[in-house]
């Protein structure tokens, strides 16, 4: 598929050009295996989050057969119940537990893909494995909504949720809907937990282990598409001066100088749900000289000393949080909207009062 055909390759004015988003998708390329999977860098391990958001990035600079290489790498390794482990490395397993977030997130990429590309046949060869993965995911959902965050290697439950993962995995169950609309399957327990989930996220702190020097924390029920608008924007607020270095970009955790090319992407997104377009450029801004000759991106770097973190590490799925932050900001593709939340269903209305004992999930 040409690039014309997917919208063409992205490009923020005064920030990066399509030539360098080009090269920057050559590099997540490059750590792709014979038989599909993205790596984080050369000999390293994967994840199927991780290995998902690569190939949105492959396939938005125009790379549609690499993505389409990393989806089917997916279907050949889904297991039995719908799951896939956790790590993975090029000729085997290096963690065998499975984390929900990671099997959910399918339903974004292959939301993801469709709104890119148009095709219909992908969408229906994505359906079972969509299907399973969801099905998989919300056997850990609590009859509070929210989802645990794992599975031991022998199936058994981890004993708490994460609220980074719960909101990511309710924006991976709203594409999941969507994807079921557009088949015209009609999955109502689905819209039940969305609902329950995102009003989890945006109303049950205690519900989740504490987490709260990780950025992620912060900008994920936003990015989610969980808050009112509102709600977004004062959270956004109350702890801007935690995580965001003035003119350098977003702090992984609130108590070290430590920026990350990745998570301040992310944040680029989650601004621009709520309408700070110019903020959200600032911040990508900030952080665009941590993109390498090369179209690699270093991972983080810490501050004063400028010194990249972990050790000159550059990774696939920074490069590719990059390229999609890219997209976002500049509208450029069919789907520069999909990680946005836009055109989504939610489920039930998450910022409602839900009586969850009407809600039989356990």
């Amino acid at each position: 598929m040409s690039r014309r055909e997917v919208g063409g390759v992205p490009a923020v004015e005064n920030v990066i050009t399509e030539t360098e988003i080009e090269e920057t998708a050559g590099a997540i390329a490059s750590v792709q295996t014979a038989e599909g999977l993205i790596l984080w860098f050369p000999g390293g391990h994967a994840d199927p989050w991780n290995h998902i958001e690569a190939a949105m990035a492959l396939a938005v600079a125009g790379r549609v057969g690499e993505a389409e290489a990393a989806y089917q790498w997916l279907m050949d390794h889904q297991l039995d119940d719908g799951s896939w482990h956790h790590y993975y490395l090029a000729d085997g397993i290096e963690d065998p537990k499975f984390d929900a977030n990671v099997c959910a997130y399918i339903a974004t990429g292959a939301w993801h893909h469709y709104q890119l590309t148009r095709d219909g046949g992908f969408l229906e060869t994505m359906w079972p494995v969509v299907e399973a993965a969801i099905d998989w995911v919300l056997d850990l959902q609590t009859s509070r909504g929210e989802i645990v965050w794992a599975r031991h290697a022998d199936g058994t439950p981890w004993s708490f949720a994460l609220l980074t993962g719960s909101s990511s995995t309710y924006h991976s169950l709203r594409c999941a809907i969507a994807v079921a609309e557009h088949l015209g399957h009609e999955r109502p327990d689905w819209e039940l937990s969305a609902g329950l989930l995102g009003h989890c996220v945006a109303h049950v702190p205690e519900a989740f282990a504490p987490k709260n020097r990780w950025a992620m924390d912060w900008y994920y029920p936003v990015l989610s598409g969980a808050l009112s608008p509102g709600a977004a924007a004062e959270r956004v607020d109350d702890q801007w001066d935690t995580f965001v270095m003035e003119g350098k970009g977003i702090r992984c955790v609130s108590d070290r100088p430590w920026i990350t090319a990745a998570e301040t992407s992310e944040c680029v997104m989650a601004l621009l749900t709520i309408g700070r377009r110019d903020t959200a450029l600032d911040l990508y801004r900030w952080v665009r000289h941590l993109r390498r000759d090369d179209g690699f991106w270093f991972t983080g770097i810490v501050y004063p000393e400028l010194v990249s973190f972990p050790g000159n590490e550059t990774s696939s799925y920074t490069a590719a949080a990059a390229i999609l932050a890219a997209d976002a900001l500049s509208r450029t593709t069919r789907a520069s909207g999909v990680l946005l939340g836009e055109g989504l269903p939610h489920g039930l209305d998450p910022t409602e009062s839900i009586d969850a004992d009407e809600l039989d999930f356990d």
